[in-house]
């Protein structure tokens, strides 16, 4: 008689992972704004500049449309590469643990506990805080 199930004398530690934390910006919001205003900067030039009477304004801002929305492009994206490299040296660093499958419920996920508590501690007692690099104590 076997079984697959953990036993009380035989329990598993949990599995801890370090982990990095930071808001990355999302790259294609960055690309489409830069294209619109690349788009916004043509028609600038089309309609709002004095231009020479031989060209008609629509034809002008078709042709200054593609290099301006272009230009736009890169400086969106030139943007959201200075952003991304801003929140890699904000990175926070933290501790993660997994929770051992004996502990889950039979619908596969964590047992239930009152709002504000971390599971596995007693209802109305705040969680232990940890440091950034894993040590209880006061965080900064």
């Amino acid at each position: 008689m076997s079984s697959d199930q953990p036993t009380p004398e035989r329990r598993e530690i949990p599995e801890r992972r370090e982990i990095t934390v930071r808001r990355a910006p999302k790259y294609v919001p960055f690309l489409i704004l830069g294209g619109l205003v690349g788009f916004a900067a043509a028609a600038v030039i089309a309609y709002a500049l004095p231009g020479d009477a031989s060209y008609d304004r629509g034809a002008v801002y078709g042709f200054f449309m593609v290099p301006c929305a272009a230009a736009g492009v890169i400086l969106g994206a030139v943007g959201a590469l200075v952003l991304d490299r801003a929140s890699v040296r904000r990175a926070r660093r933290g501790v993660v643990e997994a929770v051992p499958e004996a502990e889950l419920s039979a619908e596969g996920t964590a047992p239930a506990t009152e709002p504000g508590t971390a599971p596995g501690t007693e209802p109305g007692t705040a969680p232990e805080r940890t440091t950034d690099d894993g040590e209880p104590g006061q965080r900064s």
